[in-house]
């Protein structure tokens, strides 16, 4: 490890615990403990507890929270309730994605005041923060609290991480619904709670103190003992999301894709309101996109990584894969990528050129995979 990097509030139990690390948007993170394909499989059969500490957390205070963020997001805000939580996306004024994001709206216990929470990708903290700061101007009766420093982030995936977690919490968290957060306790320990992840399982993710992260992380270890619980890696983080076909910044989106190309119409609300970057995203919802987000499944055993070229029946390169690898659950390898429009049809043979040799392929519907209905 590098010893300027950052650390979270559970590096130490990591340490301690046989963790594998490296450096990850300036952080060092554990990549596996036990391996990859076991820790997966944990997730996928039982539960997997996940430190992602390294996620910004900005707070967001005042009468005109909701107003200021329904301005920057593409989802809309001023019609949300307490405990409830929305998937949104920050764009430029060219409908450009500059950062993916949750947003909960919660209450506090102490003074009844609702606020807003947004949770950032780690690499984009920095670059949100100053995207928002000029617009806060304009709404001086608000305030932004960078809380990320002060706060640890746990997951807790997986069918049963909603047994596991039950006896831990002082009201009955299994009532709630997904997409659905809450302010409580974990044995005495003051915690956000909100029924959401990144892997396609069922779930819980948990904001508390930085100085609570290594008890409550150990009470979730303790009660879920039994079930199969393992401590998850970064490693099988990404094997997780891609078989959910969730995207990731830096490898799906970007600054030059829209929401629209990436999927993710359905968390841009136009029509009624003005937001940044809206009018852009209205003359980009009805154009021929220059290419599609799509699903591959290769044959063989190697896998595409991010860059890897895509190719036609005629040789020509019509795409180019963002994330690949080896999917524990189908034991074969996966990407998911952009390519030209014609192109985006359901078995559809293509080739991916892995170091000079061509691959078969075919594209595929996403998820590539889909959890039991509970």
């Amino acid at each position: 490890m590098t010893s300027s990097n950052l650390s979270t509030p559970l590096t130490a139990w990591h340490r301690a615990n046989g963790a594998r690390f490296a450096e990850f948007a300036g952080y060092d993170m554990p990549i596996q403990y036990t391996g990859i394909v076991a820790e997966h499989q944990a997730t996928r059969t039982a539960a997997g507890l996940f430190d992602i500490s390294h996620m910004g957390r900005l707070r967001f205070d005042g009468p005109r929270a909701d107003q200021l963020l329904d301005h920057l997001l593409t989802r809309r805000v001023t019609d949300m309730k307490i405990g409830q939580v929305r998937y949104s996306l920050v764009c430029n004024e060219e409908g450009g994605i500059l950062d993916d994001v949750l947003v909960s709206c919660l209450e506090s216990p102490s003074s009844g005041q609702s606020y807003f929470l947004l949770v950032v990708n780690a690499s984009n903290r920095e670059k949100i923060v100053k995207w928002f700061q000029p617009h806060l101007a304009d709404f001086p009766d608000v305030t932004m609290i960078d809380v990320t420093d002060q706060t640890a982030m746990i997951a807790i995936q997986g069918p049963k991480a909603m047994e596991i977690c039950k006896p831990l919490f002082s009201t009955p968290i299994e009532q709630m619904g997904y997409y659905k957060a809450r302010v409580t306790q974990q044995m005495g320990k003051a915690t956000i709670v909100s029924r959401t992840g990144y892997t396609g399982e069922d779930g819980l993710e948990l904001i508390v103190k930085a100085e609570d992260a290594q008890r409550v992380w150990e009470n979730l270890i303790l009660s879920g003992r039994e079930a199969g619980i393992l401590p998850v890696g970064l490693g099988a983080r990404d094997t997780l999301r891609l078989e959910a076909s969730m995207p990731l910044y830096g490898h799906e989106l970007d600054e030059t894709i829209d929401p629209f190309r990436a999927g993710l119409g359905f968390a841009v609300n136009l029509g009624d309101r003005r937001f940044v970057g809206s009018e852009a995203l209205e003359s980009l919802k009805s154009s021929q996109a220059v290419a599609v987000r799509v699903g591959l499944k290769l044959d063989g055993m190697r896998a595409a990584r991010q860059g890897t070229t895509i190719i036609d029946s005629d040789s020509r390169v019509v795409g180019t894969v963002t994330s690949g690898s080896h999917s524990p659950t189908l034991n074969q390898p996966i990407a998911m990528g952009y390519v030209e429009p014609a192109m985006a049809v359901e078995n559809l043979a293509l080739d991916v050129d892995i170091r000079g040799s061509r691959v078969s392929a075919k594209v595929c519907p996403i998820p590539f995979y889909r959890r039991k209905s509970s």
